[in-house]
């Protein structure tokens, strides 16, 4: 139950990640969170929405596994996406900003962890 729950919070987690880049990458709220400027959130727009994107894919797969009428396969769904997100916050830690591994890697092993030793 703790893993699903650490899931579910790290599925909530792409969801407003994903709001952020797709709809309020302009905004104030989301330059600070990111360290944009004015002029490069213009410019990069329709990147973040973009990745925003793939960030919504990840939180629906997450959902997907949390929902699934067959706990084991839904388990295994869930490994699958939050191994994704480790993955996608170690290249972005690793890349762009380091504070990716803390606010996205972290609860994304902590979740794996629980769900993997439950």
């Amino acid at each position: 139950m703790l893993g699903q729950i650490f899931a579910g919070l790290v599925a909530l987690e792409h969801v407003y990640i994903l709001i952020l880049e797709m709809f309020l990458w302009t905004t104030p709220r989301a330059m600070k969170s990111f360290g944009t400027t004015p002029e490069t959130a213009a410019a990069t727009k329709s990147l973040a929405a973009n990745q925003g994107l793939y960030n919504g894919f990840l939180a629906a797969g997450l959902c997907w596994g949390l929902l699934h009428p067959n706990g084991q396969t839904g388990e295994q769904i869930e490994v699958f996406f939050l191994a994704c997100v480790l993955v996608a916050a170690l290249f972005g830690g690793l890349t762009a900003k380091r504070s990716i591994l803390l606010v996205q890697g972290l609860p994304a092993l902590i979740a794996l962890a629980l769900v993997l030793w439950t």
